[in-house]
């Protein structure tokens, strides 16, 4: 019985003390912490290699687009000539004109892999491009917080859940400061 008293007795400090504990020591360590917001959207618009690397992309993008898109039409038009004279053809016509036809759909298959595929000709011109640009971004993010003292650095663009950042905690016009394009 004595036992269970005693238990009770230290169940109960328990309730009282750790709640105390946790109300008067955490808030310390939080406000402890220092934190920043930036807009990735802003920074890369106001930096003029950002745009142009982009609008390269583009244009890039275009004439591969119309390769494969003047390889697909290529393809449509044979089979509409097939279909079309589908009647008139001996069977080794007709398997030769499919052979044909499917030959010009895997060109086209194949060309767009080659340049939309994941290793594709834009994922490395795009890598090649924007690497170097974002990695003088990180460095500008990682200087600014290391000089003020950051622990953490949420980007208010991307749609993380942020409903409300304080413009004096946004540091965004001081990265651009750093990477030489100051507003």
């Amino acid at each position: 019985m004595e036992k269970m008293n005693s238990r009770n007795k230290v169940k109960g400090m328990v309730r009282w003390v750790l709640p105390l504990f946790l109300f008067t020591f955490l808030p310390l360590s939080a406000s402890a912490q220092k934190f920043a917001l930036l807009d990735m959207d802003y920074i890369l618009k106001s930096i003029p290699a950002y745009e142009r690397a982009n609008e390269q992309l583009n244009q890039m993008s275009k004439k591969w687009q119309a390769e494969v898109e003047a390889l697909q039409t290529e393809a449509q038009t044979l089979y509409k000539n097939y279909q079309d004279n589908v009647v008139f053809l001996s069977n080794e016509q007709k398997k030769a004109r499919q052979e044909e036809i499917v030959a010009k759909e895997k060109q086209a298959a194949e060309l767009k892999k080659t340049y939309f595929g994941p290793e594709g000709e834009l994922f490395k011109k795009r890598a090649a491009l924007m690497n170097p640009i974002q990695e003088e971004i990180y460095n500008a993010v990682s200087e600014v917080a290391d000089q003020r003292g950051y622990q953490l650095i949420l980007d208010r663009a991307s749609d993380t859940g942020i409903i409300f950042g304080s413009p004096k905690i946004d540091i965004s016009d001081e990265v651009l400061s750093k990477l030489g394009y100051a507003n």
